[in-house]
């Protein structure tokens, strides 16, 4: 299994991840990459900015479900064959 599809599988649990986090548990030089990647293939992936324990700021990436807004603005942006099926 890749690094990326490990840090998929992380994700899909619900957990949030920083990018040093992924970084040190998933070996990725460049963890905001693999979540542009990620993205590419179609993974709605959040970035939530957070606090840690110390007070530093910082963004949590997150899987999640898209909203009604954004779906509609990629039908938009793509037109409406972004969400044909094809058997």
């Amino acid at each position: 299994m890749s690094r990326q599809a490990k840090l998929l599988k992380q994700l899909e649990t619900g957990k949030s991840l920083t990018a040093k986090q992924i970084q040190g548990s998933f070996g990725l030089k460049n963890p905001h990459d693999a979540i542009y990647q990620l993205r590419n293939e179609g993974y709605c992936i959040y970035s939530n900015p957070a606090k840690l324990s110390d007070g530093t700021e910082t963004i949590k990436y997150r899987i999640g479900t898209p909203t009604k807004r954004m779906v509609a603005v990629a039908a938009r942006v793509a037109g409406s064959q972004l969400f044909t099926t094809v058997a």
